[in-house]
């Protein structure tokens, strides 16, 4: 499965164009990767701020297939919209967030809920 996973408020909290706190993505963004799926970075950010992104994952030991692209589309479409089976962004409808002020004045994604919900989806 192709997944797209948006970087701010997503992986981490929102902080740009800094890196935000960990709010327990990677264990879940592992066992994706891990179970076979394939993860692609969609993000707004670019330039300098896009590597310190890319960087985060790398530091994680998070395999990417993409960069705001799956690179698979290419034989089939010149669309720029990332084709995937599924988004996790906490901009997206329906996206289970968290709003914790002592880690960050922005709701970010509820990754216990959502890995709860992948495990009895039996994705991961």
């Amino acid at each position: 499965m192709y997944i797209a996973i948006d970087f701010d408020g997503t992986c981490v909290t929102h902080d740009y164009p800094r890196i935000g706190k960990d709010i327990h993505a990677v264990n879940v963004l592992k066992r994706l990767v891990a179970n076979g799926h394939k993860l692609i970075l969609n993000t707004m950010r670019s330039g300098k701020e896009l590597d310190d992104a890319v960087n985060w994952f790398k530091e994680h030991n998070i395999e990417l297939f993409g960069v705001n692209e799956n690179p698979t589309q290419k034989s089939w479409t010149e669309s720029p919209k990332v084709y995937a089976h599924m988004y996790i962004d906490d901009a997206a409808f329906g996206c289970p967030l968290l709003n914790v002020p002592e880690l960050s004045d922005r709701p970010f994604v509820n990754w216990p809920w959502i890995e709860l919900k992948l495990t009895q989806m039996e994705i991961i």
